[in-house]
């Protein structure tokens, strides 16, 4: 439903910290259903960890962040070039995600009002729950 391009309108983050490569769905105020194309080339890779290389957990929480922030654009409409912060995570984590994996990060609302965002999100590989989280983010809207 959203390229890249039409994300990279939304987030400010570009390579290497845009952690999401498109939207599958889109429901707003319901789901959003986003994917992150793991490739070995990824510069975290480096040096994570050099026995098995493993994608870091915060990574998979930022995607999972950038995913919501998507979300909440198309849900509540904020302008562009608004400045989203991240306020609180609680996450788990269950399975290693790799090189070559595909992260699928579905996210659903808790709570969305004008200038506050609170979602929960799942990432997962194949059917495989790979972490889960409760996000809460706040919002400056962009200057006129």
């Amino acid at each position: 439903m959203l390229s890249i391009e039409d994300i990279k309108k939304i987030l400010p983050q570009r390579f290497p910290f845009l952690m999401i490569d498109r939207v599958i769905e889109l429901r707003e105020n319901e789901k959003l259903v986003a994917i992150k194309n793991v490739s070995i080339g990824e510069q975290f890779f480096e040096g994570h960890f050099t026995a098995e290389k493993v994608m870091p957990g915060v990574l998979i929480i930022e995607a999972m962040a950038q995913s919501g922030i998507v979300f909440f654009h198309y849900s509540k409409k904020p302008p562009l070039g608004s400045i989203f912060y991240l306020g609180k995570v609680e996450a788990r984590f269950f399975n290693p995600v790799f090189p070559g994996d595909q992260l699928r990060l579905e996210i659903t609302p808790v709570k969305f009002l004008s200038k506050l965002g609170v979602f929960n999100a799942v990432a997962l590989v194949r059917d495989t729950k790979v972490a889960e989280a409760k996000i809460a983010f706040s919002l400056k809207p962009a200057q006129s």
